[in-house]
């Protein structure tokens, strides 16, 4: 893989590539009387972009809500591994798993339509931002010079997503392709060990996912991030995938490189649809 030199790293994994970076171990869950996900593992390496497929309800947003705190599986494991050693990700807080290095956009955009897409993205470096209450009010010293700092890597999210020409619009004034791009950025600009996105191209047209598709090819490739990825379109998924893992109503029936999955008897069944195999 081939990286671009940033001043200020938007990868924050040590781990070389082809390590393990997160590893899911035998995970349920279960809501009531429906179980979401029934004994699912799976392992990411560093430096992949690594599909999760299936039908509608098959369990996928709810493996990256595991992953991200916001669900809490009942059994099962789910290890980041950081320079410090491997850190177990199940009980903690969503809040605490992101500044561990775990970041992640949703189906829906979730951004604040009323800032500026400089604003959304700046608040991508929250959790990073340490000084005192009164300075950072007052706006001087360490704030400032905190603030300068922020500031110089959230334009080099701008530059790496193409946002030069918005960086100062609304974001709800904004066509949807470019809104679910600064989500992605926004996600970016934590500096993350590992990036999930949950249908970044959803309700996107055949141009806006060409887009898409290459600006998250440029996240893996070009900042060095590892990316689990939700998608429904099978030719995207078939494109920028180094790794695919298919669930279906809850069970892992098949993980591998794209064109050995896309060959499986059991995906094709459940999700690719005869079509596939011509």
């Amino acid at each position: 893989m081939i990286t671009r030199e940033y001043r200020f790293p938007l990868n924050s994994s040590t781990r070389a590539p082809g390590e393990p970076l997160l590893e899911v171990t035998d995970v349920w869950l279960r809501f009531g009387g429906v179980q979401a996900l029934t004994g699912v593992s799976l392992r990411v390496n560093q430096g992949e972009i690594h599909a999760v497929i299936g039908p509608n309800g098959a369990g996928k947003s709810s493996l990256l809500n595991c992953v991200s705190g916001l669900y809490r599986p009942q059994r099962g494991s789910i290890t980041l591994h950081r320079s410090d050693g491997p850190v177990e990700l199940v009980g903690r807080a969503p809040h605490r798993i992101a500044r561990l290095g775990v970041a992640r956009s949703f189906q829906n955009i979730e951004l604040f339509r009323h800032l500026t897409v400089l604003e959304n993205l700046m608040l991508g470096r929250h959790h990073r931002m340490s000084t005192a209450l009164l300075p950072a009010l007052l706006w001087y010293g360490p704030a400032r010079r905190q603030e300068i700092a922020h500031r110089e890597l959230v334009e080099e999210v701008i530059d790496l997503l193409e946002l030069q020409g918005v960086r100062h619009k609304p974001v709800g004034s904004l066509a949807y392709g470019y809104a679910k791009r600064v989500e992605l950025g926004r996600a970016l600009c934590m500096q993350p060990a590992i990036l999930l996105l949950d249908e970044p191209m959803a309700g996107m047209n055949a141009e806006e996912k060409e887009d898409m598709a290459r600006y998250v090819l440029d996240v893996n490739e070009l900042a060095g991030v590892t990316v689990v990825l939700i998608e429904h379109d099978m030719d995207v998924v078939m494109d920028i995938s180094s790794r695919v893992t298919v669930l279906d109503f809850g069970r892992l029936i098949a993980s591998g490189p794209p064109d050995e999955v896309r060959r499986d008897p059991a995906v094709i069944d459940a999700y690719l649809g005869e079509a596939a195999t011509t």
